[in-house]
């Protein structure tokens, strides 16, 4: 990762972010473009922007910041603002080859409510059609009112915060809270296994957090009305290796991420599955955070290992290679997982605000969208706002996570 690069980019940040409102002009046409899942054709007149605005809201937290002393380690410590940002512009910049001129507010919210409070007297804030941020669910709970006041779309990016948290219809969510993680689960479950001889395992330590993700599993087995699952529930897998069955499949579901915990489990349920006198059937659910976490990658496999993502990246498609090659001609380095994010965000919104013009707020929940990184695929909720239901599952194989459904 070049430093120097990530460094003179800060250094423009500070000098220019805040007086700064760039527009995108429209890029040469080999620039990025996902596959597209829908394209919405209606014929109607559609009223165009003549110039669609759009603010950008990120916690560089330039206040933070020393240019005299900064160090490497500084530097990537704001790395995830910065890789969102640019992937964000590279996106928009795709968009805009549609004809469409885009004016780009980019703020700096420093992380802070009350700095966040300051730009609501900005013109160019009040006069968007469409925002963007901030990341963070603090920020994101405070723009509410400001938000409903002037009649203003908000994107949360990165928040995987449930939207009853934020209880605005206004809002936007990207990112898939962890209940609809838990019925993604539920549902392959449901319609894969033969509930004849199957008996669904929940293992739950029972924490605050563990019930986020085990209580709509938990629901969803005891309470619909077509389930036909024996439905089990304990706090270990050493509780749960005195009731086992044999003859019976089991699929397990491990409630938590926390990595001791997981760790052990998975290592009692491989030797379950694999004792020399004949194991069990197990089949293994994980929590979605386990995507960023590193377990026994034999034993993950061993246990026919799934979990639901809100994204993956596949090297080897092409417009993903594409926009690498294109983030490392402009930037100097690597893009990371933010500059994914940002770039499907801001080729989607771009694209939308083109397409549709004034009325693109009907088209939301009809425009279907593939890109490098995740998919677009919305509901709308009238206290909610619009809500990104699009989910995949990942097996364990040959030592990669590999696309199930």
């Amino acid at each position: 990762m070049n430093f120097k690069s990530r460094y003179s980019l800060f250094v423009l940040f500070a000098l220019l972010l805040a007086a700064c409102s760039p527009k995108v002009r429209t890029p040469k046409k080999d620039d990025v473009k996902p596959k597209e899942k829908e394209k919405i054709t209606e014929k109607k007149t559609i009223k165009k922007f003549s110039q669609a605005s759009i603010s950008l809201l990120v916690p560089f937290k330039l206040n933070q910041i020393n240019l005299k002393t900064t160090t490497k380690a500084d530097i990537e410590k704001y790395a995830m603002p910065i890789d969102f940002y640019q992937g964000f512009q590279l996106g928009l910049d795709s968009a805009a080859t549609g004809g469409q001129n885009f004016k780009l507010n980019v703020f700096d919210t420093e992380d802070d409510n009350a700095h966040l409070s300051s730009l609501y007297k900005n013109e160019r804030l009040k006069q968007s059609n469409l925002v963007i941020g901030p990341v963070f669910p603090d920020g994101v709970k405070h723009i509410k009112n400001f938000a409903l006041e002037n009649k203003l779309l908000v994107v949360s990016p990165l928040a995987a915060t449930n939207p009853t948290e934020f209880d605005n219809p206004n809002l936007i969510s990207i990112v898939n809270n962890i209940n609809l993680h838990a019925g993604k689960i539920a549902s392959y479950i449901s319609k894969t296994y033969n509930p004849a001889n199957t008996i669904v395992v929940l293992i739950n330590p029972k924490k605050t957090e563990d019930e986020q993700f085990a209580a709509p599993i938990r629901n969803y087995f005891q309470t619909q009305s077509n389930n036909k699952f024996i439905f089990q529930e304990y706090a270990s897998a050493f509780t749960f290796e005195t009731k086992m069955i044999k003859g019976k499949q089991y699929v397990v579901i491990i409630s938590t991420s926390d990595k001791a915990f997981v760790q052990s489990t998975i290592d009692k349920l491989y030797k379950l599955k694999n004792l020399p006198t004949g194991g069990y059937a197990i089949n293994l659910f994980g929590h979605p955070n386990w995507i960023k976490q590193n377990y026994t990658a034999d034993k993950l496999q061993g246990l026919n290992t799934i979990i639901s993502s809100s994204y993956k990246i596949d090297y080897k498609n092409a417009a993903v290679v594409t926009f690498i090659k294109k983030y490392r001609s402009k930037y100097g380095f690597e893009p990371g997982e933010y500059a994914f994010k940002g770039f499907d965000i801001g080729y989607y919104f771009g694209r939308l605000l083109t397409s549709y013009g004034e009325e693109y707020q009907d088209y939301i929940v009809k425009d279907k969208y593939k890109g490098l990184h995740n998919s677009f695929s919305f509901i709308h909720d009238e206290k909610l706002g619009y809500i990104n239901t699009s989910l995949m599952l990942l097996r364990y194989k040959n030592f990669a996570l590999n696309l199930v459904e």
